[in-house]
């Protein structure tokens, strides 16, 4: 079912923020063949976490549309160890962008959020319906309370003011531009990078963190950046949608198909004495699919195109 155009995004000023992120560059990529005036700005200019700054940019500047993929992340060590940065920083973002939008004029907002919304031991594949119906998985909590917050704000302005803003969560994602950080990667990033140094050394084995046991979901960044899109054009409603593949994979079958990628041949070995966060992290992308968008992208074509990056210089190891 071919969805109705509700927003031409040709002719228009679209401000990308977090631009320089594995999501935010993705989106940009794909923003390039809609004839649109993409708009940007660097940590150096604008510092999202300050109101005031953030305001006086978008009235200046005068974008028709936003897209939010500017954040705090990180995985569960960092998220751990730095509580006050991720829920501080993030709430920040979410108010200063949204608020300041409003305040512009923007005529179309897309907020990007994170599965981790949902409640640690929500039903299995995890629906829209299940936000804030039972405890966050402890080790995010504060990267996800901010999320939240942000969908809450995009209704909020929808109710109060009838302003087109939207969200979307997305699955755990990886791609092209990630984060390399040895301590403060997501999975995809940083299996990639353990299994590279481990081939170039020649080493016998590979340790994952965890038992290998929980199931992810893993979604191409260039697969978000259309999805994102597509919402943009075809999507205007009070609810939030999910983002993803609609299924999912063992980490230790996971980590297999990444050694495979690198070309690494030697023993995966599990930690189990760190932790393996939820059990399952699944969602249902039902009413994504409804509207007419799906992944393109295959979880080895993805992950050989973000080894390839890996390999070239690509991505950043903050």
């Amino acid at each position: 079912m071919v969805q109705p155009l509700l927003f031409d995004l040709r002719g228009k000023r679209v401000y990308v923020a977090g631009h320089t992120g594995m999501a935010g560059s993705a989106i940009m990529r794909r923003l390039a063949g809609e004839g649109c005036e993409i708009l940007t700005s660097t940590r150096r200019t604008l510092d999202l976490t300050r109101q005031a700054e953030t305001e006086a940019w978008l009235a200046q500047t005068k974008p028709d549309a936003v897209i939010v993929a500017a954040a705090h992340v990180g995985g569960i060590f960092a998220n751990n160890a730095f509580p006050a940065d991720f829920i501080t920083d993030n709430l920040a973002i979410g108010l200063n962008v949204i608020h300041g939008a409003h305040k512009a004029g923007v005529k179309k907002l897309l907020a990007l959020g994170s599965s981790c919304i949902y409640p640690k031991l929500a039903p299995q594949p995890m629906s829209e319906d299940s936000l804030l119906t039972g405890p966050l998985e402890p080790t995010n909590e504060w990267y996800a309370i901010a999320k939240i917050a942000a969908i809450k704000l995009c209704e909020a302005y929808r109710k109060q003011h009838g302003a087109d803003f939207i969200s979307a969560m997305p699955t755990n994602l990886y791609g092209i531009g990630d984060n390399y950080h040895p301590q403060n990667s997501h999975v995809p990033a940083a299996l990639l990078r353990r299994f590279h140094e481990a081939k170039q050394a020649n080493a016998p084995s590979v340790t994952v963190w965890g038992s290998g046991k929980p199931r992810r979901e893993f979604l191409s960044s260039d697969d978000l950046a259309d999805a994102c899109v597509f919402l943009m054009k075809h999507y205007s409603g009070l609810e939030f949608l999910n983002v993803g593949t609609g299924e999912d994979i063992t980490i230790a079958d996971f980590a297999a198909e990444v050694a495979g990628v690198v070309g690494f041949t030697g023993k995966i070995e599990f930690d189990t004495t760190r932790p393996d966060g939820p059990p399952q992290k699944l969602l249902n992308v039902s009413r994504l699919r409804k509207l007419g968008w799906a992944p393109k992208i295959s979880l080895r074509e993805g992950l050989a195109s973000a080894y390839a990056d890996f390999q070239a210089g690509g991505g950043r190891s903050r």
